[in-house]
Order: C-alpha cells, then structure tokens, then sequence
C-alpha cells in the first residue's frame, strides 16, 4: 500500500467543525509516517470529480472528513475500486460513522485508529445500499421523515436545524397514513398504510435514532422498518423509543428483511444518508461486500 493517502474534506460540516478537524486527523496520519494530500471542491459535482482522481491515481485511501453528506459522497468515489475507505467523523448527524464503530468528534483519536488499521492491514468489507448509481450506508428514509425534510429545505427560515423542528411540527399537524407498496426480493407486492418506511443497511439515521435497530452492514440484508398508519398521540409515544430501538417491540411497528426492496407511494421522496435521492417508486439493492473499510 502506498504511503500517500487523501483527506476528503468538507470544510463547513457541523458549523466549520470538517475544517478544524482536518488538522488533527492528518497530524495523528503524518506522525504515523502517512503523506497526507487533502482534497476539497467547489460544490459537490466538483468535490466527488476530485474525490474520483486520487482514488484513480492510486491513493492508499480515501479519508473522509465530515457528516454522513461527505461520508455518502466519498462512498462514490471508492466502491469497487478496492480502496480503503476512512471516515473522521465531524458532521451534526455521523449515523455512519455509528455504524462502522468510530469515534464521534474526536479527530485526533479517528486519525490514529485509522493510521493503526491502515499500518496493520486491518480492514474489512462491508454491504452498501444502491439505488441505480447512488450508493448508502445508513438508512435510506420516506414517508414522514422525508417529508419533514422536503418541508425544511424549502423553509427559508428560521435558519439552521431548528427549522427542521418546525418542519416536523408542521408535518404532525398534517399526519395521514400513506399507501405504500412494497416488494421485497422481487416477491409479491405488499399493499400497506404507512407512517415512514425506512431501508437500513445501517441502523441509524437523524443523529443517533436506531430506527433500523437490528441492521448489519455484512449480512447482506437490509431490516425494514414499516411504521403503520397511526394518530398523532401514537407516533409522539413511539418516537422517543426510537434512540433506544425499542420502537420495534410497538404493535404499529413491523420489521421486514430482504436483499432488495421496492418501495412505491404518491408524492413520496426517499433521502438516503440525509441526501436526496428522488420520488417514489425507488428500488434499493444491498450489495455484499461493496467497499472496504478502515477502523476498529
């Protein structure tokens, strides 16, 4: 393995947090006699572009530094190259970086672990969730939970994450179960009302909620969590279960398990890691073994 590995950095994640730990992360690297290269872009597109040339270019790994965004965005870069995949978690949510067991905000301590397994070969594979071309981690969301974030990203104000609080307290107001259909391996269609489906790979999503509890990121399997259609008192009473991953023990709730998922509802969209992915119907896949990754 080459020594020369590649910080990719998001410099405003978690409030300007992507930037400052860059500098921990790659001191603990250099101190373990890594070249440290550091990668960022103008936006995204621009971003993933550079992303995509170190990795062609033969760096040992690829580092993300950030939130579950640069975590997702960096998985485009590497599956199915065969490169190392790192992640220094310095965003608001770092569901992923939960799944994979690496420290949260400790850039330092990420930067040494990761220089430990990288020096040591310690690395694993693990599965991934694709929708087309788009690769997940974590949890591919819809149904309430996206539509509280389709209402915050056209919310001009108030500014920052309370504007979600005030999506989610617009969308109570609304609640209705959806008509979901749902077709797991292929199989036969499952016509449901639902509150929010959720596709895990992993098994958080939002910052900690454990809504897929039971997802394991070398199974080949994703656990889906079918939330049934419910008033508005029963979703309060179950959501706060959902840090825990209690909520599965609730009678609304329904736990299903499959290699490939399709999931159809009117005026739906699916946010997989946070991002968007587009309106429903969307077919998610978990695919063995997709990247290789470094860490505990």
């Amino acid at each position: 393995m080459t020594s020369e590995i590649t910080l990719f950095v998001n410099p405003t994640a978690g409030g300007g947090r992507g930037a400052r730990a860059a500098r921990p992360a790659a001191t603990a690297l250099r101190d373990a006699g890594f070249q440290v290269r550091t990668v960022t872009g103008d936006d995204p597109t621009d971003a993933l572009s550079r992303a995509r040339a170190a990795v062609e270019e033969g760096t040992g790994a690829l580092i993300a530094v950030g939130g579950d965004g640069m975590a997702n965005l960096a998985l485009q870069a590497v599956v199915g190259t065969g490169t190392p995949f790192g992640l220094v978690a310095a965003g608001t949510g770092n569901d992923f970086a939960r799944a994979l067991g690496m420290p949260l905000k400790e850039p330092a301590t990420a930067g040494r672990m990761i220089a430990d397994a990288l020096k040591s070969g310690r690395v694993r594979d693990i599965d991934l969730g694709r929708i087309g071309d788009r690769w997940f981690g974590a949890v591919l969301a819809s149904g309430f939970d996206s539509r509280v974030n389709d209402r915050g990203n056209r919310m001009r104000a108030p500014l920052g994450r309370f504007k979600y609080d005030v999506a989610m307290l617009a969308e109570l107001a609304a609640l209705r179960p959806l008509p979901y259909r749902i077709t797991l391996d292929g199989g036969e269609v499952r016509e449901v009302e639902a509150t929010l489906v959720a596709v895990g790979n992993g098994p958080s999503y939002g910052g900690g909620m454990r809504i897929c509890p039971g997802a394991d990121l070398t199974d080949g399997l994703f656990d889906i969590t079918v939330v049934g259609g419910c008033s508005r008192a029963t979703l309060l009473k179950v959501f706060p279960r959902v840090y825990r991953g209690t909520h599965v023990d609730h009678p609304v709730v329904t736990v299903l398990r499959a290699a490939s998922v399709e999931l159809a509802a009117e005026d739906v969209t699916g946010y997989a890691d946070g991002e968007f992915v587009g309106p429903l119907p969307l077919t998610a896949t978990c695919v063995p073994g997709a990247v290789r990754v470094v860490g505990p």
